[in-house]
């Protein structure tokens, strides 16, 4: 899917969502774009605000939306009308009441009757697969999501909410049933880890995450050396937002037990929305930012550099992250982020870490 479709998509499912069947909405389009950067993570990068301008006027010509000419714009170049009519858009029912009748044991038909546009042959057929799922689930074991998804949608990647099928999830929604109902379970993804030599899995009780890989080669070399914090029986390679999603296969490899997990990161916005991301949606784990190591990195201020393009500051994690550290060091990170500056993980290597030895 072109990057155009991709933007476009989304913008007219956000304007689907609040699509009134009796009377137009308001909207700012400031509000539709914030919505947007937040969805993709490659929004700066692919130049999203010039595309979200072509989506508009396709909707503009579309008539589904319709500029509010009252001279305030959005403050962006190109400019655009700060705030649009959402148009009214009826259209008939499409699909066989008698065919819906018979389905609405399992499923509630309000939201189509309310919403028509979404009343398509594909979408019917999609729900008519899901209904024969359901009818024979109890038979059935539980796979993975990509294996049901191929099953059920023809493409392994459709409810992965992908940006080649951005309404896969939203599908699950409109019609009520959920991955469990499906017998869906989400595999963790595999990581690249470095054991201790000497230990094995039963032995590893500390576990220290890193974003990057430089330097998860470097506490290697720490680790074999007896200098590395905390002295992990584990080291695993985050790649970066990854761990977000890998996380969980350490529970399929490693044995039950209590885990002291350490992360190091970036000193930068998107480092403290991973860790902070992490403690949030694993709230039973005892993870921790690794605060020697982070403390070393804040001696190397001399080497930040500027925040990546497009990152969003989310001070949230921001605020979340800095209250593990004294009120000095707070000090020293706000002016960072103040500043717009970063010291990433790199300033870390085998020579900087002598000066602590």
């Amino acid at each position: 899917m072109s990057k155009i479709n991709i933007i476009e998509t989304r913008v007219r499912g956000f304007i689907a969502d609040i699509q009134h069947p009796k009377q137009k909405k308001k909207i700012n389009i400031n509000d539709v774009e914030l919505q947007l950067r937040r969805l993709m993570d490659d929004y700066f990068d692919m130049d999203g605000y010039s595309l979200f301008c072509q989506a508009i006027e396709r909707l503009e010509d579309d008539g589904v939306l319709t500029p509010i000419q009252n001279n305030q714009y959005n403050g962006r170049n190109p400019a655009l009308p700060l705030y649009y009519w959402v148009n009214i858009k009826v259209q008939e029912s499409k699909w066989d009441r008698l065919e819906m009748m018979k389905l609405s044991d399992l499923f509630d038909f309000t939201y189509y009757e309310n919403h028509p546009e979404w009343q398509t042959e594909h979408e019917w057929n999609r729900i008519h697969n899901v209904y024969n799922f359901l009818k024979t689930s109890e038979e059935r074991e539980i796979v993975s999501l990509e294996e049901r998804s191929l099953e059920l949608f023809g493409h392994e990647k459709f409810l992965l909410d992908s940006d080649q099928f951005p309404e896969g999830r939203s599908f699950l929604t409109r019609i009520g049933v959920s991955e469990e109902q499906l017998k869906i379970v989400n595999l963790g993804e595999p990581f690249v880890f470095w054991l201790k030599q000497g230990k094995e899995i039963k032995d590893v009780q500390r576990v220290l995450i890193v974003e990057n890989l430089s330097f998860f080669h470097t506490s290697i070399q720490l680790l074999e050396n007896n200098q590395l914090d905390y002295e992990p029986e584990l080291i695993i390679y985050g790649e970066g937002t990854k761990i977000e999603r890998s996380f969980s296969f350490f529970f399929r490899m490693f044995p039950p037990k209590n885990y002291l997990f350490y992360y190091a990161g970036d000193l930068d916005a998107a480092g403290y929305g991973i860790v902070i991301r992490l403690l949030e949606k694993y709230p039973d784990c005892c993870i921790q930012p690794a605060l020697k190591i982070y403390r070393k990195m804040l001696e190397c201020h001399q080497q930040k550099n500027d925040q990546k393009s497009g990152q969003t500051q989310n001070e949230k994690y921001r605020d979340a992250f800095f209250q593990w550290f004294t009120e000095d060091e707070q000090k020293q990170l706000m002016q960072l982020w103040q500043e717009n500056k970063r010291i990433p993980q790199e300033v870390l290597t085998i020579e900087t870490w002598r000066r602590w030895m």
